[in-house]
């Protein structure tokens, strides 16, 4: 099967470029300038897509979701969520462990692939999660099959709680994987909450949340996370970064367009979430915005878009975490942490973009480029002769609001419903398969397990 995408702007590797990319098979053979490709014979089976007055770019590879399968299939399932990330132009999911069963073991890691190939219409792979007591597993785990290790330095959803040194030691030292990490201190948290029901009530407002999941309890527990790393020479990968102070701990990493030098030791993910929100958006949004680190100020919101340029980021996820309306309602204590947000991603940077918070260019690095680069998968991340065809192709100019018709995730809601974009995900192509276009996601298809090292 052959395909030509023509007319479009390709953003790829630091260059923005009119160019034409031929598809044969599912693997981009060719990339040119428009007009270059020379003409194929009409007896040869072709689809063209016409890309005129829009932007190609590398499928966004997403490195942090929650899928909710198995055993949370009430809120989401790699079905519905997979088509969410289709619609939204994301082409590869990593997703967490904290499902049920909790992927700690290689039996329940297996079934998730599993489930994947039978379900998932976008690439896939799964981190497998630490616990206290399974560090001697890590040696069965194939390291070309899962993109690293995560680790719960903190409560969170599905209580995978890691929090006895001797555990984080040995964690620490012994994975062969790249190792992400939620980081908020427990011991803090539990205070913060203790004052806050005494000052507030039994359930404090949501407003209150980034008083309790404090800006303290996110960068202690990182800077054990950080000294950990540096003692064992662990590769470690801060998840959803929320703060000011975090990111003085965390080294620059400049820009990487063409080269391909070893990655840092120690990096971070930002999610669309903290990067867009922040904590004079709960009045207006309430519990819908409440997720785990909590959205907090203004000024660690600004921090955090300043570290998208200056390399103390590298990578942009969602933290797509899908539960259902009524189990939002509530305050800092009933309500659920975690908001659906993988089909809006792209989008929502992309109007960054437009008010000048980072380029396009370094968009496509921070979530199509540099997820590939850090868990090393193979053949994705880049638009490259060799590479699978992982393609997004948006239009620019294109206003539209989102509805709840819209919205692929089967909890039914979004925190952005109501809002209007500029952008618009045209169609989304997976190994070459147009697997979203014209509003409608191709649910015969099924991705592919992503490869790595």
């Amino acid at each position: 099967m052959r395909t030509i995408i023509e007319g479009g702007t390709i953003v790829n590797e630091g260059r923005t470029f009119e160019g034409t990319i031929l598809i044969e098979d599912g693997t981009i053979t060719t990339i040119a300038p428009i007009g270059t490709i020379a003409p194929i014979p009409p007896s040869s089976p072709i689809t063209t897509i016409n890309a005129s007055g829009c932007f190609i770019l590398p499928g966004v590879i997403d490195d942090h979701v929650h899928f909710r399968e198995p055993g949370l299939t009430e809120k989401a399932d790699i079905d519905s969520e997979s088509r969410a990330a289709a619609a939204g132009g994301v082409t590869t999911f990593f997703e967490m462990p904290n499902t049920q069963p909790q992927t700690t073991t290689i039996e329940a890691l297996e079934e998730k692939f599993k489930l994947a190939r039978q379900k998932s219409h976008v690439n896939y792979s799964f981190f497998y999660g630490a616990t206290n007591d399974n560090v001697d597993s890590f040696a069965q785990l194939d390291i070309h099959r899962i993109p690293g290790i995560k680790l719960f330095m903190g409560s969170s959803t599905g209580n995978m709680l890691v929090d006895r040194r001797e555990a984080l030691e040995r964690i620490f030292r012994s994975t062969p994987l790249p190792l992400m990490a939620h980081c908020e201190d427990t011991d803090i948290i539990n205070r913060n909450m203790t004052a806050a029901k005494a000052k507030y009530g039994d359930d404090p407002k949501v407003i209150h949340h980034p008083e309790i999941r404090s800006v303290e309890a996110c960068y202690e527990s990182t800077k054990l996370a950080v000294e950990l790393a540096r003692k064992y020479h662990t590769r470690f990968h801060l998840a959803h970064v929320s703060t000011a102070q975090e990111l003085e701990l965390l080294p620059p990493s400049p820009p990487r367009y063409t080269s391909s030098p070893s990655t840092p030791t120690i990096t971070a993910e930002a999610t669309v979430s903290h990067l867009y929100f922040s904590d004079r958006d709960y009045d207006r949004l309430g519990t819908r915005i409440k997720c785990n680190p909590a959205i907090k100020s203004e000024s660690d919101r600004e921090a955090l878009q300043q570290a998208l340029s200056n390399g103390r980021i590298t990578v942009i996820g969602t933290d797509h975490a899908p539960h259902l309306l009524s189990q939002k309602e509530g305050g800092c204590v009933k309500a659920a942490s975690g908001m659906p947000m993988i089909q809006f991603s792209l989008v929502t940077m992309l109007e960054l973009v437009d008010q000048g918070v980072l380029t396009i260019e370094r968009l496509v690095e921070l979530m199509c480029h540099n997820p590939a680069r850090l868990f090393e998968v193979r053949q994705r991340g880049f638009i490259r002769p060799g590479y699978r065809a992982d393609i997004v192709i948006v239009r620019p100019h294109t206003g539209w609001t989102v509805t709840p018709s819209v919205i692929q995730s089967k909890c039914g809601w979004s925190p952005m419903e109501g809002h209007t974009y500029l952008w618009r995900v045209e169609r989304t192509l997976c190994n070459g398969h147009t697997v979203y276009a014209d509003g409608k996601v191709d649910t015969d298809y099924i991705g592919e397990e992503v490869a790595f090292r």
